[in-house]
């Protein structure tokens, strides 16, 4: 069976440059200093020293600020950094993030209470506040991670199109299997290396090849010239690229960090998580394609028209993309 590309317009229409990768979750820690005292850390995203999103931490009247805040821009993010103080502990306080529910962005909370033990939890435009519990429930870290996961892959739309150009030059119902399998197997390899800190590299040169990644495999598409390395081996060129991609999963938890009591189980289902997500982009391209096809009654031959169209659009966004995140480097 031959799978094309005829969906990519419509993908494209959800998707744009400017927006890649911008849609990278906020981060609270709050880590106890004593029993009453608490070391407060708050980055929120930014696109530059002007350009950060309006989410403002509220406190409930009984926590008081006894070191104000004090911001500082790292060219990804503003950092928020102050101490507070509430009687017998955070047990029971709401904190709620102001400005969240205007906003398409998530807030990843964590609190290290001074009895050592870690709680976490996933805040939303729809839910923008949280209460402090006095004792940590598992079941909310595997739930925050694996819905991470989920999330960072389904917005993480270069790391989609190059799903899209493998299943396209893998092209066989066989040949896809064989050569996504490559592509987990190889970035949940460097994702567990990166996220442990095993492995450390730049954030910026990663995504930046990433995009080179993309350009890499539009380009093989656009030549179709069905006898080249890409073609007959996908499995080893997806593998060597998943190496890759692992590095930029990894950047998203090394921003929000890992429980330090959790550390297994939160990687575990973060990776799980992205794994899901995989699974049902993929899922859903090849069903669409089906579902034309028999609609229309279309020969496969039919969609073989879109193929280079496709991989032009494709390659010129991931051109765009490595062009501005090259940029970054110095601006």
């Amino acid at each position: 069976m031959k799978v094309y590309l005829f969906s990519l317009l419509i993908l494209l229409t959800l998707s744009s440059a400017a927006y890649t990768h911008e849609l990278r979750p906020a981060y609270l820690e709050l880590q106890a200093i004593n029993e009453d005292t608490f070391s407060v850390l708050f980055k929120v995203p930014g696109r530059g020293p002007e350009k950060r999103l309006a989410l403002y931490l509220q406190f409930p009247e009984d926590i008081k600020t006894i070191i104000p805040v004090k911001t500082t821009f790292t060219g990804r993010a503003f950092i928020e950094r102050s101490t507070i103080r509430r009687k017998s502990g955070l047990g029971g306080a709401e904190i709620k993030i102001k400005g969240l529910s205007q906003t398409l962005t998530d807030v990843l909370v964590r609190i290290k209470h001074y009895e050592g033990y870690v709680q976490t939890a996933r805040l939303t435009p729809k839910s923008p506040s949280f209460i402090v519990e006095a004792t940590p429930k598992k079941y909310d870290i595997i739930k925050t991670y694996l819905l991470l996961g989920v999330e960072h892959i389904l917005l993480g739309f270069d790391h989609l199109l190059f799903l899209v150009c493998l299943i396209i030059i893998a092209g066989s119902g066989r040949r896809i299997l064989i050569t996504i399998t490559g592509f987990t197997v190889a970035h949940s390899i460097t994702l567990i290396l990166s996220a442990l800190n095993v492995v450390n590299i730049p954030v910026p040169p990663v995504e930046a090849v990433i995009a080179l990644s993309i350009v890499f495999v539009a380009s093989e598409i656009a030549r179709g010239f069905r006898e080249s390395f890409t073609y007959k081996y996908p499995i080893l060129v997806s593998s060597s690229f998943g190496l890759l991609h692992g590095f930029g999963f990894a950047s998203v938890l090394k921003e929000i960090g890992l429980p330090q009591t959790e550390i297994v189980t939160s990687l575990l289902f973060f990776n799980i998580g992205v794994e899901i997500g995989q699974l049902f982009f993929i899922s859903i391209f090849i069903l669409l394609i089906l579902f034309i096809k028999n609609i229309f009654n279309k020969p496969y031959e039919y969609f073989f028209t879109f193929e280079k169209p496709a991989a032009y659009v494709i390659g010129s966004l991931a051109s765009f993309w490595m062009i501005q995140r090259i940029y970054s480097f110095w601006f």
